[in-house]
């Protein structure tokens, strides 16, 4: 298994710090999240029906000609390497980690490449994976780029495979009305925009055959009935995503301005999160943790990632773990 952010308990154990007491900013999940209502019995009580409006909702909401639900981006990243025969394949490095692993674990021949030499490198492979934008990295590709990309690998029945779960803050980047182009696969998330990661929802935007075969491996009732009511209703409301955007777009460039306060200048970022690379991250990672801080660390390249936190309290405290540092502030 690779690691991932969100482990909360696992800290707790470790730095002998109560679960409750811990603010968690390891994740790209927006603490900003949308307001579950109660769940009427009849989701948990009958099988998942395919016909309750979700998709009309989803295609609605992404502008996606046909898309299919699925538990989550991450089931769609296992399984679509098992729809290809042995391919060359380029993943954005350094990004999700599970990209990779799902191709290599799956027969393929990977290539881990910087954003900066990976699309170049798109007439050498089959199949070109992005993440849009990159996490943790931050990097955005122009839409006219990334369509040229995808017509030079099309015409080898190659791939473009789009992870655009951080895109909901700036969806008009988004390709997802592209979607019908063959060898077009875009991924969308649920829960970093909405803040619903524990409903493990997303969805698999592309052709017809790709998606029945996708369905076809993934089996019935990729998501449980409260998760399907959920997300309908969810995507349906616009008024509150439009405040859900305005908020993160405020809230990262506020995180972005205390780290930069405090020497940790961000290298890069999204709506969602700030990414900070330095050879100190390990130090930083653990000093924090022992102030129940919980950062994303990464090893390769050394870096830290900060989440959004949720309120004035939650700024605050950051502010007063990163003085404790012994990292100079900046006037």
């Amino acid at each position: 298994m690779l690691e991932h952010g969100g482990r909360v308990r696992r800290a707790a154990r470790e730095y002998d710090i109560a679960v409750e007491c811990w603010l968690d900013l390891s994740t790209g999940v927006s603490p900003y999240a949308w307001p579950v209502p109660a769940i009427p019995p009849h989701a948990w009580q009958r099988l998942p029906e395919d016909d309750d409006d979700l998709v009309e909702a989803a295609r609605a909401y992404y502008g996606a000609p046909q898309l299919l639900p699925i538990a989550g981006t991450q089931a769609a990243i296992q399984a679509l390497p098992m729809l290809r025969g042995p391919s060359r394949v380029g993943v954005i490095a350094p990004g999700y980690a599970e990209h990779a692993h799902a191709w290599r674990r799956a027969g393929h021949q990977v290539a881990a490449m910087p954003a900066a030499t990976l699309l170049d490198a798109a007439s050498a492979l089959d199949v070109l994976v992005l993440i849009h934008p990159n996490n943790p990295g931050g990097e955005c590709f122009a839409r006219e780029t990334l369509l040229a990309c995808h017509a030079a690998l099309a015409t080898r029945c190659g791939w473009l495979v789009v992870d655009e779960a951080f895109m909901d803050a700036t969806p008009d980047h988004s390709l997802c009305p592209e979607s019908g182009r063959e060898g077009l696969v875009v991924l969308r998330s649920v829960g970093k925009f909405f803040g619903l990661a524990g409903a493990r929802a997303g969805f698999a935007c592309a052709p017809a055959p790709l998606l029945d075969a996708l369905r076809e491996q993934l089996g019935p009732w990729t998501l449980a009935g409260p998760t399907r009511y959920v997300v309908r209703r969810a995507l349906a409301d616009l008024d509150w995503q439009r405040h859900a955007r305005a908020w993160l777009h405020r809230s990262s460039a506020r995180l972005a301005m205390l780290l930069e306060r405090h020497g940790l200048a961000p290298t890069a970022g999204s709506a969602f999160f700030q990414w900070c690379r330095d050879e100190r991250a390990p130090d930083w990672h653990r000093a924090l943790a022992r102030q129940g801080v919980l950062t994303r660390l990464f090893d390769e390249p050394r870096s830290l990632r900060f989440g959004l936190p949720a309120d004035d309290a939650a700024f605050d405290r950051l502010d007063a773990a990163l003085a404790r540092l012994g990292v100079a502030a900046r006037p």
